[in-house]
């Protein structure tokens, strides 16, 4: 496989990371899920099926796993040895069913729902996965309720069952889950993961199930409301990190936790405060921000205005924009004279008549939301080309004219900013020999900075003697009122430990060790 094709399939998966995972319960009320990095060899996701098929076992690398011992004693337990896609996708062991039938999933964060394929399923992706066979399990009930989700990435449908799922030495008894037997999407046929289960609130559960984490809390099965994710990011470490259900693991962060109340159930939402480039402030987020702790979420997503001035500042080459270009010759002078007129930054687009204000619409793009249940689309026609290139150019004409630059130096700003723009996949390639001269890239949460360095933000991709790297920025844009909306995926969630306090509905960063 290529460096390029490799490059393509890791901005594929920018909604999805994946889990290899062990189990373990100890005696304090937490269970501890163990997560296992390894290198993704020449066999893909078919290749090991295929390979399944014949006889041959690729899950056959036991090893034992230490809990950590200010957990409490616990006894060892088993690691399946998984592969790890691209250094860069953690998914684990789940069982559905008596007796319990394996699946690899992704817990999301960004999510409610528990699906994995059925075994009526057969569409492509199913067939290379793990499919849940309910004439199996002595504890299946039927349900029948039909059920859809989409995701930023891909789609499944299917109906809901109920069954016990066990996640490492829990057993969650009548849990409702989705049977999908369609998985359409190209993402699914790719993954390495078999289905996922959500952690987020019960507020976005298709259907109103009740998610899994609630009833794990219900049902007495965890000591404290309480989950946390450390993710390794060291590449070189066989452990790939772990998820604690009942508490925290205090070997795997510095310091103390940094916590801010959650503000809307549904994601695991926040309010953040600015966004630094080498410690300036970039402008957009001044006056606060939105933000979700999303495990499922590869990268960092941001709204393209920002996003783009981050890929500005580290190198990234995206893909260049003529239409943003066109905006910036034509009404760029125009557009830096309205604004020391004090217009109102919001209806200067419209009054130039490239776009058309409704009271409502912000400076931000009308593109697709991976966090809205329907899906919102903006028009193809060039009006909204230009008036999304036109919203952006007042953004970053605003935070240029606060430092006192030059109308020439603005608009050959803006004209460079233009040439940043990220491709519609989010992909942005990075010179990996500059790494040592990028800065570094911080997020206000809490009144507390959180840095993030070049080597932490920038993700590589090695195909043989080739390595290419891509920055872990991309774009995603949620107008108001929901949005401005940042998703801090696991680029950030890798270098800060993260706590998700049920119980106090709170959300929680500390330094990663």
């Amino acid at each position: 496989m290529g460096t390029r094709l490799k490059l393509f399939i890791a901005v594929l998966f920018i909604c999805f990371f994946m889990f290899p995972m062990v189990f373990c319960a100890s005696n304090d009320g937490k269970v501890r899920i163990g997560l296992k990095r390894r290198k993704f060899g020449q066999n893909n996701r078919v290749a090991s099926k295929i390979a399944t098929k014949e006889g041959i076992s690729l899950k056959n690398s036991v090893e034992k796993y230490q809990p950590s011992a200010n957990l409490g004693d616990s006894d060892d337990f088993d690691i399946v040895g998984l592969k790890n896609y691209l250094n860069a996708q953690y998914f684990g062991e789940i069982g559905i069913g008596t007796p319990p039938q394996k699946f690899a999933v992704i817990f999301d964060t960004g999510s409610s729902n528990l699906w994995v394929p059925s075994s009526k399923c057969f569409s492509v992706a199913c067939l290379l996965h793990s499919k849940y066979k309910s004439k199996r399990s002595s504890t299946y009930k039927k349900n029948g309720k039909s059920a859809s989700i989409k995701y930023g990435t891909g789609a499944i449908s299917g109906y809901f069952s109920e069954d016990n799922v066990k996640v490492g030495d829990l057993i969650v008894k009548k849990q409702d889950f989705i049977e999908a037997t369609r998985e359409p999407s190209l993402t699914f046929v790719l993954a390495q993961f078999d289905g996922i289960l959500g952690l987020g609130f019960k507020e976005i559960s298709v259907g109103d199930a009740v998610p899994v984490w609630y009833n794990m809390v219900d049902q007495n099965l965890v000591k404290e409301p309480v989950f946390s994710f450390w993710f390794n990011r060291n590449a070189d470490e066989e452990q790939g990190g772990e998820i604690v259900f009942g508490g925290v693991d205090p070997d795997h962060y510095k310091g103390e936790h940094t916590y801010v109340p959650v503000t809307k159930k549904g994601y695991w939402q926040f309010d953040m405060g600015d966004v630094l480039i080498n410690g300036s402030t970039t402008g957009f987020c001044s006056g606060g921000c939105s933000a979700i702790a999303d495990s499922g979420t590869s990268l960092l997503a941001g709204p393209t205005t920002i996003i783009t001035q981050v890929n500005h500042a580290i190198g990234a080459s995206g893909v260049v924009s003529e239409e943003c270009k066109a905006v910036v010759a034509e009404y760029g002078e125009t557009i830096i004279k309205m604004l020391l007129a004090k217009d109102q930054p919001k209806k200067i687009c419209s009054t130039l008549g490239l776009c058309a204000f409704d009271g409502e619409r912000g400076v931000s793009m009308g593109i697709e939301s991976v966090v809205d249940n329907t899906t919102q689309k903006s028009s193809n026609g060039l009006r909204d080309v230009m008036c999304n290139a036109c919203e952006m150019a007042v953004v970053w004409a605003q935070s240029q004219l606060k430092e006192e630059k030059t109308q020439d130096q603005i608009l050959n700003y803006i004209d460079g900013l233009c040439e940043k723009l990220p491709s519609p996949m989010g992909e942005s390639v990075i010179d990996c020999d500059s790494l040592s001269t990028l800065p570094s890239i911080s997020f206000t949460i809490g009144g507390k900075v959180f840095e993030l360095k070049p080597e932490q933000y920038v993700l590589k991709v090695t195909e043989g003697p080739v390595t290419e790297c891509i920055s872990g920025f991309a774009a995603l844009d949620v107008p108001p009122p929901r949005g401005p909306l940042w998703i801090l995926g696991d680029v950030f969630m890798g270098s800060y430990h993260t706590v998700f306090d049920y119980g106090n509905s709170r959300v929680g960063f500390a330094e990663a060790a």
